[in-house]
């Protein structure tokens, strides 16, 4: 594995507050979160956001919005079909994370993003499709940066990453890494430069430092440190993605 399969860090972390911008729509029968740039209804770059375990939420929504602050058509598909996890879920105990993960397989998760890449490429005319992807949602950013699916992708401390995926990737890949992070550890952070390297793609791994796993998309914000790392990593996909689109 380049990353390790999802653990009790992935089932932890901070709501945000905020009031999402978007839209939630139905597109070829999977609920999504659509967020659109002011003043411009069909831009010609877009992005989608691959969530983590808690699926579309607040903190995702804005994640998205922000993207579309900045001039992107942002997509979060509902890679979950209504099966997301919530913070209290997991502080009730009762969710067996293992047993979960068997319901939400790439055979599951796979079609829901080819039918989402062709809505933005037929329907909204998208010329360039860029992926985001947090945690869990990694994996699938990593599946489709190759044979042309997707342009450009980003990854924030990913989980559940093969070898094989990262190795297979055919764009420019960037990736956020947490210093304290159960799941990308050091060695397999080394391991995956060294993937990269072979892949022959443009690629760029940044650590930061005193962060944990998850904190791109659910830090405790109240934190200055961990909010500035937040704002980084974010800075650091919407660089990567302006010079790639």
């Amino acid at each position: 594995m380049a990353s390790k399969p999802p653990s009790a860090c992935c089932t932890t972390g901070f709501r945000h507050e905020g009031n999402p911008s978007g839209e939630l729509k139905n597109v070829e029968g999977v609920k999504t979160y659509i967020s659109h740039p002011t003043g411009n209804k069909a831009p010609s770059n877009v992005i989608i956001i691959m969530s983590d375990i808690f699926g579309i939420y607040i903190n995702s929504q804005l994640l998205a919005d922000e993207f579309a602050a900045n001039g992107y058509l942002a997509l979060i598909p509902d890679i979950l079909q209504g099966d997301a996890l919530t913070h209290a879920d997991m502080e009730s105990g009762k969710v067996d994370l293992k047993d979960w993960i068997k319901n939400h397989q790439p055979t599951h998760i796979d079609p829901i993003i080819e039918s989402t890449i062709k809505y933005a490429r037929q329907e909204l005319g998208a010329k360039k499709i860029a992926a985001a992807g947090y945690c869990f949602g990694a994996k699938y950013v990593c599946r489709f940066l190759k044979n042309k699916k997707l342009d450009v992708g980003y990854l924030a401390h990913p989980s559940f990453v093969s070898h094989e995926e990262l190795g297979a990737i055919t764009g420019p890949l960037t990736i956020a890494a947490a210093e304290i992070d159960q799941i990308f550890t050091a060695q397999l952070r080394h391991e995956s430069e060294d993937i990269l390297n072979k892949a022959g793609q443009p690629w760029q791994i940044s650590l930061y430092g005193g962060v944990s796993h998850g904190f791109a998309v659910r830090t405790d914000l109240s934190n200055k440190s961990f909010k500035f790392a937040k704002e980084q990593a974010f800075a650091q996909a919407l660089s990567w993605f302006n010079h790639y689109m």
